[in-house]
Order: structure tokens, then sequence, then C-alpha cells
């Protein structure tokens, strides 16, 4: 393929990423049918703290303005995480994973035919929680259950597909990319209310400073984080062929610090807000609605243990299911490299097995400062939480990962 063909084909990758995304966005503003808008303003404005702030976030706004992907990506997310312990677990789905493309296949109509799943029963958790809010729903019933519901499982299943265009058609990890369009869209507006916070009084300007320089030094820090590599040396023997010896050469295998990327904040998130749809779309005054949200605003200490204890987690499980040590010493061992001091074979993936868990258990303990960190800065003052460290750790990481995969296309062309 020549370069200029290359390069019109990242054009037409991009532009068409730009497109779905644009498609998405207009998705977040159209309002599910029924509702009062000025009524969910002021329900809004009193229920941007705890997890339905973050289930808000991760909908890109969608939440707030109640729209049909109000629910966002997250039940495709939830059930990817149920297939992928099951996989862990499971004796059917690891006979699925060892059949290669079929069980792929088959591994991901599963995940959709959970995310329908889900996504209903979320639906209707949803319905009923409008419904209990007073005045909120202009003609309660039957058929605005059953209206909801169809919207918001249409709306789920639309960006799912969405998200596979991106993968398959576009540039970069769909899903990820949609919930990274989904924050950056709502920085500026965080940006503003925050800006018109300090202008009233209610944060302070020293605050406000301090919070900018901590999002600038913790983007550096993720930024450092995610560029560091630990490099294995691999050397090949020299071979003789006829005449003439080849080989010879040394090479690294890098492994990143942290092999899981965005994936562990994702996914414990994830967890997080499943139960928010059973139970805390609830937005009736009832008492056990308001016990049960108390436990679970930024700056409580069991939000920050199961969301910390999450992300340790899914950064151990990630990156034991994406890299396998045992099979890339034996790759090694197949075209005759050898990591210089270690036998070829076990000893090499013992080798490499003790490094990668030291790297994810710095990994780990990365991701789980830059998420909560902020989060206890900014659990008691009135700051969005789209300047939270879980956004910007995704905004970040997406960013990094799209722009690499650019220059490697580009790499590739030249």
């Amino acid at each position: 393929m020549s370069a200029s063909s290359t390069s019109n084909d990242l054009r037409n990758r991009i532009l068409f990423t730009i497109g779905i995304l644009a498609v998405y966005r207009f998705g977040t503003f159209v309002p599910l049918p029924g509702i009062d808008p000025e009524q969910l303003k002021i329900l809004m404005d009193g229920n941007q703290k705890g997890l339905l702030g973050m289930f808000n976030v991760f909908a890109g706004g969608a939440v707030s303005r109640m729209a049909i992907f109000a629910l966002g990506i997250m039940p495709y997310i939830s059930s990817s995480i149920i297939v992928q312990l099951l996989t862990g677990v499971s004796d059917y789905f690891k006979n699925l994973k060892s059949q290669g493309e079929t069980g792929r296949a088959k591994i991901t109509q599963i995940t959709r035919y959970g995310t329908v799943l889900l996504a209903t029963v979320q639906g209707y958790g949803l319905a009923v929680g409008l419904e209990s809010s007073a005045n909120l729903v202009i003609n309660p019933g039957l058929f605005f259950k059953i209206s909801t519901v169809t919207t918001i499982v249409a709306g789920t299943l639309f960006l799912m597909w969405l998200g596979e265009q991106i993968t398959q058609r576009g540039i970069g990890n769909g899903i990820s990319l949609i919930i990274f369009a989904g924050i950056v869209a709502e920085i500026p507006r965080a940006l503003v209310t925050t800006f018109e916070l300090g202008r009233t009084g209610a944060v302070s300007t020293i605050m406000i400073l301090s919070l900018f320089i901590l999002l600038i030094v913790t983007i550096l820090f993720i930024v450092f984080m995610e560029r560091a590599l630990r490099k294995i040396l691999i050397n090949y023997p020299k071979r003789q062929m006829g005449n003439k010896m080849y080989g010879g050469e040394s090479s690294h295998l890098p492994l990143k610090i942290n092999q899981a990327g965005v994936i562990p904040a994702i996914f414990a998130s994830a967890l997080l807000l499943l139960p928010v749809t059973f139970s805390n779309f609830n937005f009736s005054d009832n008492e056990t609605f308001l016990n049960l949200s108390s436990f679970f605003t930024q700056g409580q200490p069991l939000y920050m243990l199961l969301y910390g204890s999450g992300i340790i987690f899914f950064t151990f499980f990630y990156t034991s299911i994406t890299f396998n040590p045992t099979e890339t010493a034996e790759n090694l061992r197949k075209y005759g490299g050898f990591v210089p001091g270690i036998r070829p074979g076990e000893s090499t993936a013992i080798y490499i097995e003790n490094i990668l868990t030291r790297l994810t258990t710095i990994g780990a303990l990365y991701l789980t400062l830059v998420c909560l960190m902020p989060e206890f800065l900014i659990a008691n003052y009135p700051i969005p939480f789209y300047l939270g460290g879980t956004s910007i750790l995704i905004v970040v990481v997406v960013a990094i990962d799209t722009v690499t995969q650019i220059q490697t296309r580009l790499m590739s062309s030249q």
C-alpha cells in the first residue's frame, strides 16, 4: 500500500471517528419522552455528588438531562466484566476462549445478550425511580415504563454498536473513546462552574489555584507513568546458513508499568455504578435510599475502600488475561531468543512473571493514587466530578493510546 493511500485511509478513519462521536453527543441531548424538564433541573441540582454524579460523568452529562443515553455504555461494560470474570472460572467460557475466532465471536454474542438484560433491568429501575419523584413524570403509568425501558435499551445498544464501529472502522478503542468524548465535552462546563464558584465566594481563589496545580501535576504524573517501560534484554544466538552468519543481535521485551491502561478504573467504576440503577435511581426521600447513598459519596471510607479495591483487583485481573508470560517465553524459545543468565522455557516464564507482578503492583498503586487522591481533596468542596482523578486519568490515557495508534499507522506507511 502506498504512503498516500495509507494517509487517506488514516484521514478517513479519523473523520469517521469524529462523525460517530458527534452522533453520540447529539444523543446525550435527546430527552426521554414524558419528563418535565423544569422539575428535572431542580432534582439534578441537588444530586450531583456521590455515585449519581459519577454516573453522569460516564454518561457524558446524559443523566442530568435524562437523555436517551442516560445509562451510557455502562451496561455493556458491566456485561463485559461479568463475561471476563466467568472466562477465568468457568470451563465453558475457557473452552470458548481456546476456540480462537469462533469462540471470541460466541463470547461477544453472549456479552451483547448480557447488555440487553442489564439495560432492561436498569432501565426499569430508572423508570420506577423517575415515577417515584413528585411531578417529574408528566403521565406516570405502564405506558411510561414501557416507553422508557424501550428507549433506554435501544439507546444503550445503539451506543454499543457505535463503539464497535469506531474500533473496526475508526481509530482507537470505541468504548473508551465514547467515555472520553463525554468527559471532554463536559469539562468546559465544569471549568465555568468552578470559576463561578470562585466568583461568588463559595470556593476561595487559593483553593481553585491549588486545584489547577494539582490537575497539572496529576496529568504530568499520568503521562510519565504511562510512558514508563521496563525493558528485558533478549539475545539471539548466531546461526550459520551456508557461508553467511545470521543473528547474534540483541533486542528488548518492553513491559509497561501499567499494562492494563485505563480499564481497571472504568471496570471498578462500572461495578460501583451497577447497584445505582437498582436502588439509587429511586429519587424519593425514603430513609433507606438516603442512608445507602450517604455511604457512596466522595470522601466516604466505604466508597474509597470499594473503589480502590476494585482498581487493584482489575489491574491484576486484566493484566493476567492480556499478557501471558508462559506464552511469551515459549515464543522466545521458538525463535531462539533468550534472557541472559536465564534458562529458556519455564525459567524464563517465571522470570518474566516475577517482573510483571512487581510492575503490576506499582501500576495498581499508581492507578489507585491517581483516582482517589483528588477525590479526597475535593470531597468537601463543590468542585464538579469532571475534574476528579478518574476523569483526568481516562482523558489522558485514552488520548495517549489514540495518538500512539495514529503514529503507528503513519510509521507503517513509511
